[in-house]
């Protein structure tokens, strides 16, 4: 099932030129309206259901409803993102039964990467060789 936005809760990421759900959906499939500045899925057959917007939403305004057969009518999934992890909670059927599941998202502090460590400068004379820029060192 597509990701869909509560409106109640939807506030266009405070009306900035481009909301959270905007910058993150791969397909390119949530806009912002402009009259009532909140978030839309703009073709829904077209939805991956890849939880991207669902998990960046500040709002927790975005849901994906999932199938019947792997979620019966009257169950809910959450995340809740924090800095490090995301927790998920699953509510099923029975309204009674929760369970929560947190996954890691980072495993290095955010900035610590240097992505050109190792790696000289590209040059364009290198343009036309076969291999890529991030791989192993060919011998010619």
């Amino acid at each position: 099932m597509p990701s869909f936005v509560i409106v109640e809760k939807c506030d266009g990421c405070k009306a900035l030129d481009k909301t959270a759900c905007q910058y993150i959906c791969p397909n390119d499939l949530m806009v912002l309206n402009a009259e009532s500045k909140k978030a839309f899925n703009q073709e829904p057959d077209q939805c991956w259901e890849c939880y991207n917007c669902v998990k960046i939403c500040p709002q927790q305004a975005i849901e994906v409803r999932h199938y019947a057969d792997i979620m019966p009518l009257g169950s809910s999934t959450y995340p809740m993102r924090g800095s490090d992890s995301i927790m998920w909670t699953i509510k099923f059927r029975d309204q009674k039964t929760t369970k929560r599941f947190k996954f890691p998202i980072r495993t290095t502090p955010e900035g610590s990467i240097d992505i050109m460590k190792g790696k000289s400068a590209p040059n364009l004379a290198d343009i036309k060789k076969s291999g890529l820029y991030t791989g192993p060192a060919r011998k010619e």
